[in-house]
């Protein structure tokens, strides 16, 4: 009975110990110490904002941590925006109680109303990180329910019983009352899930676009003609009745309590790195477009026993001991990813830095 009630109390401080070790790990990756702001090595004194510049492209000249960009204008009270800065703006690092400040010098513009004078414009503000850099990422995927996919029309077929279609092409698809003259063909690629298993939706890519011909109205189908196709049309491919939503520039910045995984990529790579895209499980209620999120990778829960081993290694189970201690690793910081479009259950994420190959299962949260 003694051995009996000895087990029961090792077993409820292993329990304990277990639950303190997630809770360190957690304030580990939430509660991290705001330290001072510090400029990178070999930053600039002073920098000359040109034409072209993006906000993103200056931040990296004098900052490890882009999106802190904002913090180095606490202090200034030259501009109400940190954001709007104008090429022929000249940066200048100044200290304030130790700590770096930009400041701007700028040529005050003058307005003299003549008939011999000249109107002098402000150009406009250079961008923060603008669409056109992301663009050649993503090819316009989405994500959306899958019930709402399954209920969307399909291509048939057309009269020279072709299987694949391209820009031109008659094609037949089922009826349909479409609300919009910009339709999409879209294909579906996977079925997006969470690391449960849990479905979140499918992952689709714009195939083509494509218009009603008027003149041919038919009481069960719908005749398209296919415009602009990045790819040939496949017989099943669905007929989606709305235009792409357009797209902004994005306003840095960075997540802080957002926590969650990659789950998927684009293209379905085991293995990704630097400008990849990737698939969080974190949708449009907890990130916006322009969050700055870490990605953290976590090795394999180690058993602490006579022979330690990995809790994955082939063989390995505490089911011989009951006993045994199982050490979890650090979630150490490995990236960063910024969030460039969200849907409701997932987003889409470009990684911007990566010191090892990014996998499923990686954590993201604060950077």
């Amino acid at each position: 009975m003694a051995v009996k009630n000895l087990r029961v109390v090792n077993l409820k401080n292993l329990l304990k110990q277990k639950c303190l070790t997630i809770v360190l790990l957690v304030a580990t990756l939430f509660s991290l110490p705001a330290l001072a702001l510090q400029l990178k090595e070999g930053a600039p004194q002073t920098y000359t904002v040109s034409k072209g510049d993006t906000l993103w492209d200056i931040a990296k000249l004098f900052l490890d941590k882009p999106w802190l960009w904002p913090e180095l204008w606490r202090n200034n009270t030259q501009i109400d925006n940190p954001h709007l800065i104008y090429p022929g703006d000249v940066l200048v690092v100044r200290y304030i109680d130790g700590e770096p400040v930009i400041t701007v010098q700028r040529d005050k513009q003058t307005l003299v109303l003549s008939p011999d004078s000249s109107r002098r414009v402000k150009p406009s503000p250079i961008d923060t990180l603008p669409w056109s850099m992301l663009a050649p990422y993503i090819n316009n995927h989405e994500l959306m329910a899958s019930t709402r996919y399954e209920n969307l029309p399909y291509l048939l077929g057309n009269d020279d019983a072709n299987v694949r279609f391209v820009s031109e092409d008659l094609v037949l698809t089922q009826h349909q009352n479409a609300s919009s003259d910009q339709l999409r063909i879209i294909r579906k690629l996977s079925t997006l899930k969470d690391l449960s298993g849990n479905v979140l939706g499918v992952q689709v890519v714009h195939v083509a676009d494509a218009e009603m011909v008027q003149d041919a109205k038919m009481p069960r189908s719908t005749l398209l003609a296919l415009t602009d196709a990045n790819q040939e049309a496949r017989r099943g491919d669905r007929v989606l009745s709305e235009p792409i939503s357009p797209h902004e520039d994005l306003i840095l910045q960075p997540a802080t309590h957002q926590r969650g995984a990659v789950i998927s990529d684009l293209h379905d790579h085991d293995l990704l790195g630097k400008y990849d895209v990737v698939v969080i499980n974190v949708g449009s209620a907890d990130v916006n477009p322009g969050t700055v999120m870490g990605l953290y990778a976590q090795g394999p829960g180690i058993i602490d026993d006579d022979t330690p081993r990995y809790v994955n290694e082939p063989g390995a189970s505490t089911g011989s001991d009951f006993f045994a201690d199982v050490i979890e690793q650090p979630a150490l910081k490995v990236g960063e990813i910024i969030v460039f479009k969200t849907f409701e259950k997932a987003s889409f994420a470009i990684i911007t830095r990566a010191s090892k190959n990014v996998k499923r299962g990686f954590i993201v949260a604060n950077p």
